[in-house]
């Protein structure tokens, strides 16, 4: 009988789904010493954010097959670890979206009637009905920055307030958004317009600070702000700064740059909701969780489908010639990406070489998830990744060639805007190491790791160049770890490819791009599980 260890508290319901078949044991996940001893002989862990299974856990459990982290956060699962042994990680992703749109709607609602600070007024002795006048939401605009699945939970709640509702998405179609009944606009246009703005985005270099005080001061004046989202995504000094002033008429907060925390400056605000990071914290989202890890791992130890595997292919069977490309692959994808700067109409995975002789359609699904990595706020899986190209459109391909010229084997990404325009992206694995490459860019050969911070420059080849990006980039602080130019011909068009120690921040880049005369700069970072 297979052994489930259930290392963190876990639904009544969960727990019913596992008995009968499975041998149930019990440690406290938080205790060390007691959790690696337990981990010898077991097929499978059940976990929440208490136990870290890293790859001292990983290395103690000789016959583990899978972890199932009852949440969706992965901060205290080794995942690269944990598929270099081949061990299979779950989780629950959709548990919380339902909780989490509910929190940032009634943080919304509670600025909008000022709810907390009359409550504590009243209680406090006080009946002050004028001091606590609030506003109405029917027929004021709504701003939801980033269309994911929480994003569109809250955008067809508070329609249904009679809000118009304005969305800023660059990887979400216009046939998307209006079968939403949403309307796509620029950043700068929904600031502009928005009586309210929620925010719903992945944490990415891209989006920390995406809301700070330059488009804080194009807002309305008197505009609510909500972030239910991640920490750092709004700027906490500049928006306490612009609530003080009066530029924000209010603001609901629940995640911090530092969490936990108990300073902020937005703290002694009157007219500022905040909460302890409370998005998933219902008695619904954890039952939900609970019981889909259950089900997950049932599946998993039974061999069928898992849903929600995290790093391999819903539990089939990888070869192991392709395992070691998977990583790459999803680099592949956020590379892509980061070089396209908004959605494709069509995604075309290319394999070459001696692995085309496999089934190679893992790879796909993995570029497929670094695609949409920094797109979405949802954690994005092997399994969901190919539902969202679906629900944006995006057709997807798969072509697999034995003959592979120039590398052993070698994959390529390409892909082709909404305007036409095209983009690519090849890499491989080099030697005994299997050292990821990327060897290609939209045509121009390269030479380059994928880095955590890169940062990309087309522009017509001519002298001085390089040393102006290496002086601007100097100037903010920002070192340069290699360099490498591409030219197709001499004083034709040269792409400049950098590895960096720190990532470049939008006006940086923009000022470089302006005094090079560039016409093409992308800044990207490569994340990692």
């Amino acid at each position: 009988m297979p052994v489930v260890l259930v290392a963190e508290e876990l639904s009544p319901a969960g727990l019913e789904v596992l008995s009968g078949d499975f041998e149930l044991r019990y440690v406290d996940g938080a205790d060390r010493s007691a959790l690696l001893p337990a981990l010898a002989d077991v097929d499978a862990v059940l976990i929440r954010s208490a136990t870290k299974i890293d790859a001292e856990a990983l290395a103690a459990a000789g016959r583990l097959k899978v972890v199932a982290r009852a949440g969706i956060g992965l901060d205290n699962v080794d995942v690269a670890a944990a598929t270099q042994r081949g061990v299979m990680v779950v989780n629950a992703p959709t548990s919380n979206i339902v909780s989490a749109a509910e929190h940032a709607i009634a943080l919304l609602l509670a600025v909008a009637r000022r709810v907390p600070a009359a409550n504590q007024s009243l209680r406090g002795g006080e009946w002050k009905r004028s001091k606590y006048t609030g506003v109405e939401l029917v027929e004021k605009t709504l701003g939801v920055v980033g269309l994911g699945r929480i994003g569109i939970l809250v955008a067809q709640r508070l329609a249904a307030f009679g809000m118009k509702v304005l969305a800023y998405d660059p990887y979400v179609s216009v046939a998307r958004a209006s079968q939403l009944g949403v309307t796509l606009v620029d950043l700068d246009e929904l600031l502009r317009r928005s009586d309210a703005i929620t925010i719903h985005l992945p944490k990415t270099p891209e989006t920390l600070g995406l809301i700070g005080a330059e488009q804080l001061a194009r807002t309305k004046r008197g505009v609510i702000i909500v972030n239910a989202a991640r920490g750092g995504l709004v700027d906490e000094a500049a928006l306490a700064e612009a609530v003080a002033s009066g530029q924000v008429g209010g603001a609901g907060i629940d995640v911090f740059v530092t969490e936990p925390t108990t300073a902020s400056p937005l703290f002694g605000l009157d007219n500022v909701v905040v909460t302890p990071h409370l998005g998933a914290s219902t008695q619904e989202a954890q039952d939900k969780a609970g019981l889909a890890v259950a089900r997950s791992v049932r599946l998993a130890l039974q061999g069928e489908f898992v849903p929600d595997a995290v790093n391999v292919q819903a539990g089939g069977v990888v070869a192991e010639e392709v395992r070691p490309g998977l990583p790459l692959a999803e680099k592949l994808g956020q590379l892509f990406t980061g070089l396209a700067g908004g959605l494709a109409a069509a995604l075309t995975v290319e394999v070459r070489g001696e692995i085309a002789a496999h089934d190679v359609s893992v790879l796909q699904l993995a570029v497929l998830k670094g695609v949409f990595t920094d797109v979405i706020e949802e954690q994005v899986t092997y399994v969901n990744a190919p539902l969202l190209a679906k629900e944006r459109g995006v057709e997807v391909a798969l072509e697999t060639l034995e003959d592979s010229p120039d590398y052993r084997n070698l994959v390529t990404v390409r892909g082709v805007l909404a305007d036409g325009t095209p983009v690519s992206v090849s890499g491989t694995l080099v030697g005994s190491r299997q050292v990821e490459k990327i060897t290609a860019i939209d045509g121009f050969e390269v030479d380059i790791r994928p880095e955590d911070h890169l940062a990309f420059f087309r522009y017509e080849d001519r002298p001085g160049i390089v040393g102006a990006v290496g002086a601007l980039l100097g100037e903010a602080s920002i070192n340069i770890a290699s360099a490498q130019v591409s030219r197709l011909e001499a004083g034709g068009e040269a792409l400049m490819s950098l590895s960096l120690d720190d990532a470049v921040a939008p006006d940086i880049l923009a000022d470089i791009s302006k005094i090079i005369g560039a016409s093409y700069a992308r800044a990207v970072s490569i994340r990692t599980e």
